[in-house]
């Protein structure tokens, strides 16, 4: 062991202060992990996500390196992702530093690593890291203070998250990096520093050094290696207590992340063997229903809970949120891990642990809390807000699945204590009679096709083999007036470029979608079996779909109940044949245009690209995104079954979204989603009555503009009379 110092005093000092204060950090910190371990480990099995981290361990290496290490999603946001991607990699690289630090603090200030400690570029690695790391608090710093919720209130994607504990970890971060020079400059002052002058920022800090005496530096260097080992190790044990846990969990839940995404389909109700629970021999008293209290969750909802990181992004593009509603998908997230935290002492505790606890403790942990209610942990006016439109999961930097677990807490109160928005009952009451959330009769499906010029060929019980798609027209497009518009263009268009289709008429059903997103997914099941049943005895493979919502539920739903085929929305097919010259657009269209992009169209399906490709191909168009689009887009406030739930707090969601459509001046609106269809259309009839859009203004799909295109606008005009 080398001792620099005459008679080792020093060298002592510092290695007992730097070993006492290491074992009280690692106790502390040690005491918290088990806790978390112990709490993780009381959660339902998950064991599908552990089956697909073991099934796809190219898609684990790719994650890690996507997003953990390349930042892919924080990047998105350019400028705050840069600060992060600069202070996670001087989280990574300055490790090295720390080693440099341990071997000091062991085996004396003037032993070096060899090549690690003496090699000029690892020191301006070193170096240049720590400065960016710097610059990346100042950028934190400045956004925080820019965004405050004192000064901007709900604006602020900070506002609810734990702003004094951010400011703690910036400080501590900071005192990191400057411990980190003060330790080094010392060192340089000392001779004890092997990089020289290519650890160009140290070195230039060593030569505030220059004229101390040596035992003046001796001290100040192990002063220097004292602070910069203490603040790491306070602030390891910080971190293990706060938010800033997402440092050592987030890439575990990137890991253990729905795969490709948390979007798109939902995921059925599972039994501990990862099995789906079959509702039919069920029970309740002994089957998970969704999630009642706290400990109903799997373990990876209490990573997720764990997870979270409270910046804000989620809850910045949330539109429940930005109308004023009282839905944060960060807050749920961080009142589910509040609560957990809370409570996990009283069911981690044995039975005879709990009989003993008082009534004061009782309370302190939220025993007898709700999860949801009046006075619950989740307010019920919260959980029905929920759209389902995936800009919460969208925009997550570590993967965290809002919707799965909003739609969990709704499957328990809509399928046992029967308590939702009331006016959804009429939905489901139609859907279990009629087939359709209207109450229609399943006769006037078919009433459509009475107002083309040309036969549509009608499934009787098994498709005809020339018969390329099954159109799936869905509820909408069927019976709605609005939305039949898009499905006798699409009906036109097919007819037009030759493509042989069928439809099924009155053997079609709701795909129990509404059902499924309200949380009734009992409903939900015997609805999809019997359409299941239905396509596979019709010997269906290939199906077209207009409505995003069916779309979604039939592409990557129905796989769920054995209903496999290839399904493909009405733009993406309608794009294919355009590209390939069987359908060709003639006719100028001088419009200003604006694309609404549909929820489940795009965010859940990343279908962005197919309906612009439409509209560019169609003369004369001229297309202006609205500010909020593609995997931005702001929702029209129908998905999540909310299409049937009056919106009765804040303002509406679908006319936030005509607001933003009217500062593009458009001529139309165009979309492709018989839902948006019908809920941007309200909006606008709205505004055109209070005298604040223009009266040709309209909403219409992107199917009726290319067939206005094709057919020319007189003849479109002459059917249409």
């Amino acid at each position: 062991m080398a001792v620099p110092q005459e008679d080792g005093t020093v060298f002592w000092i510092t290695l007992i202060v730097g070993l006492a204060g290491t074992a009280v950090a690692l106790a502390l910190a040690g005491k918290r992990v088990l806790f978390l371990v112990k709490l993780f480990k009381s959660g339902q099995p998950a064991p599908d996500r552990v089956a697909s981290v073991k099934r796809d361990p190219k898609g684990d290496i790719e994650g890690q390196v996507t997003e953990v290490l390349g930042q892919k999603k924080l990047l998105k946001w350019t400028v705050a992702g840069l600060a992060h991607f600069f202070v996670m990699w001087a989280f990574f690289l300055l490790i090295t530093v720390y080693l440099e630090a341990g071997v000091a603090l062991l085996f004396g200030l003037d032993v070096h690593i060899p090549f690690l400690q003496d090699w000029g570029p690892i020191g301006f690695v070193q170096d240049t890291i720590a400065l960016a790391c710097a610059a990346g608090l100042l950028t934190f710093a400045i956004i925080r203070l820019k965004n405050a919720p004192a000064k901007l209130g709900r604006k602020s994607r900070f506002d609810g998250s734990h702003t004094g504990g951010a400011w703690v970890i910036l400080f501590m971060i900071f005192n990191v990096v400057w411990t980190m020079f003060f330790f080094r400059g010392v060192a340089e002052a000392t001779g004890n520093l092997g990089y020289g002058k290519a650890a160009y920022f140290s070195y230039w800090v060593g030569t505030w050094f220059d004229g101390l005496s040596d035992h003046t530096l001796e001290i100040l260097e192990s002063v220097g290696l004292l602070l910069h080992i203490g603040v790491a190790l306070a602030f390891l044990v910080i971190v293990v207590n706060s938010k800033h846990l997402h440092i050592f969990l987030a890439p575990l839940n990137v890991m253990f992340k729905r795969r490709p995404s948390g979007l798109g389909a939902a995921q059925p109700v599972m039994k501990p063997d990862g099995s789906n629970l079959d509702f039919e021999e069920a029970d309740p008293d002994e089957d998970l229903f969704g999630r009642s209290k706290i400990e109903d969750f799997t373990w990876k909802g209490f990573l997720d809970f764990a997870t979270c990181t409270e910046c804000g992004r989620c809850q910045s593009q949330c539109p429940a949120w930005n109308t004023e509603k009282p839905l944060s998908p960060k807050m749920v997230i961080l009142e589910l891990r509040d609560h957990a935290f809370a409570k996990a002492p009283y069911f981690l505790a044995t039975e005879e642990e709990q009989a003993a606890f008082t009534d004061e403790q009782k309370l302190a942990m939220q025993v007898d809390k709700p999860l949801v209610g009046e006075d619950g942990v989740i307010h019920p006016d919260v959980l029905w807000s929920c759209t389902n439109c995936g800009a919460c999961v969208e925009q997550c930097p570590v993967d965290i699945e809002h919707i799965d677990h909003i739609l969990d807490m709704r499957r328990y109160q809509a399928m046992i204590e029967s308590s939702f928005p009331s006016e959804a009952g009429v939905m489901l009451k139609n859907l279990e009679n009629k087939g359709n959330p209207w109450g229609m009769s399943e006769m006037k499906r078919l009433e459509w096709v009475e107002e083309l010029d040309f036969e549509v060929e009608v499934v009787d019980e098994k498709l005809p083999e020339d018969v390329e798609y099954l159109f799936w027209v869905g509820c909408a497009g069927a019976l709605e007036d609005r939305a039949k518009k898009t499905t006798k263009a699409v009906a036109e268009l097919l007819h037009i470029a030759g493509v042989k289709f069928a439809v099924l008429g009155p053997m079609e059903a709701c795909t129990g979608d509404p059902a499924r997103r309200l949380g009734m997914e009992y409903l939900f099941q015997g609805m999809a079996q019997q359409n299941v049943e239905t396509l596979n005895d019709a010997g269906v493979k290939k199906i077209v779909a207009t409505c995003p919502h069916c779309f979604n539920t039939l592409a990557n739903e129905y796989p769920q109940v054995g209903g496999h085929y290839e399904v493909v929305h009405h733009t993406q097919l309608l794009a294919d044949l355009v590209d390939n010259g069987r359908l060709v657009p003639v006719t100028p269209i001088e419009e200003n245009i604006t694309y609404h992009d549909p929820c489940f169209l795009g965010r859940h399906n990343k279908v962005y690209k197919q309906p612009r490709d439409i509209m560019a191909k169609v003369p004369g168009v001229k297309t202006q995104e609205m500010h909020r689009c593609k995997d931005k887009g702001f929702c029209c406030g129908a998905g999540g079954a909310r299409m049937w739930m009056e919106e009765r707090i804040g303002k509406r969601i679908n006319t936030e979204r005509v607001d933003e459509a009217l500062e593009t001046n458009p001529d139309t609106v165009s979309t492709a989603c018989p839902f948006c269809l019908v809920m941007l259309g309200d909006a606008i009839n709205e505004k055109k009555s209070a005298g604040e859009a223009k009266e040709s203004l309209e909403v219409v799909d992107v199917a009726q503009l290319l067939i206005k295109s094709i057919k020319g606008e007189a003849t479109v005009a002459a059917a249409a009379e």
